[in-house]
């Protein structure tokens, strides 16, 4: 892996100089905001069949009520509440289609000093250099501007510095509703739920960074000339989207599996009562029993949306 450091012309000194540590992660930075302009790796909301795949949400049920002419039937012959499964797989991921980058018009790859005379980056000394960490800093498990045109999990539909993808929840956390069950209602409604926490899809803002365009060569003649501003931003979206899709061990994928965790967790909770036995009297020819959901809350799982680099 060669890491170069670009050359640029300082016009106080009107000479060619190497670029600080400083001056190189505002680029690498410029990176992060330009492939939030036009991200290749983008999460939508879908109704059903989600490519990231099916998350659970699990809630306890009443069981079924039993009657009686004779006496209330005992807990031990009354169904025990059950356990209903709802799946989520809402998020899906596209892979844009990029063709290979290419330097500017008229222009090579950035100017580099090898101690003894100017060289002309390679492809590979460009990635190195200033694509790969930008995507490493995009992949990592922060939620700042430099994650910009990335995506994260909140529990609410407003998040500063974020872009609501869907108002529609990617997942639901839900329990039984304890309070919507009443003896005097047996034969109550089985699965009551109540909703705890909605879980909501975002993509990160961008930021801009100011930076010092480096040297390149003029391909018709070998001059030194300084990238405009607006080609060298065009270069580095065009080769970061390019990498972000395409390159081996840097394509940014998404998963509920593998990766650095982005955002909230998406909690699944439950109840863990054995179940609430109640009684009702209707007549002398009508006994009732019902099991009710009950217990305290217990945290079932716990999935995150996560981010990584795919070979």
């Amino acid at each position: 892996m060669a890491v170069r450091r670009p050359m640029y012309w300082d016009t106080v000194s009107g000479s060619m100089k190497e670029m600080t540590s400083s001056q190189l992660n505002q680029i690498i930075a410029q990176v992060s905001y330009q492939y939030s302009q036009n991200p290749s790796v983008t999460l939508s909301v879908v109704a059903s069949g989600g490519s990231l795949g099916t998350l659970s949400d699990t809630r306890t049920q009443a069981g079924a009520y039993s009657t009686s002419t004779t006496a209330y039937p005992s807990e031990a012959t009354t169904a025990e509440p059950s356990t209903v499964t709802v799946n989520y797989s809402k998020i899906d991921e596209t892979v844009a289609s990029v063709s290979a980058p290419t330097p500017a018009t008229g222009k090579t790859l950035p100017l580099y000093w090898t101690g003894s005379g100017l060289q002309v980056m390679t492809e590979e000394d460009f990635y190195n250099t200033i694509i790969e960490p930008a995507i490493d800093n995009l992949v990592s498990s922060s939620t700042t501007t430099a994650q910009g045109g990335t995506y994260q999990i909140y529990t609410a539909t407003s998040l500063s510095g974020n872009t609501l993808t869907s108002g529609t929840a990617v997942f639901s956390d839900t329990r039984a509703d304890t309070a919507a069950y009443t003896a005097g209602s047996i034969p109550e409604t089985l699965d009551q739920p109540t909703t705890i926490t909605n879980f909501y899809l975002f993509s990160i803002d961008g930021s801009a960074s100011s930076f010092t365009s480096p040297l390149s060569l003029r391909t018709s003649d070998n001059h030194l000339q300084t990238y405009t501003e607006s080609d060298f931003n065009t270069m580095l979206q065009n080769y970061v989207r390019y990498a972000a899709a395409n390159r081996t061990n840097y394509k940014i994928r998404y998963s509920y599996s593998t990766g650095n965790n982005r955002g909230s967790g998406m909690t699944d909770t439950k109840l863990d009562g054995s179940g609430n036995y109640q009684t009702r009297f209707v007549n002398a020819d009508d006994y009732r029993a019902q099991e009710f959901p009950n217990g305290t809350a217990q945290t079932i799982n716990t999935y995150y949306l996560k981010i990584g680099k795919s070979a």
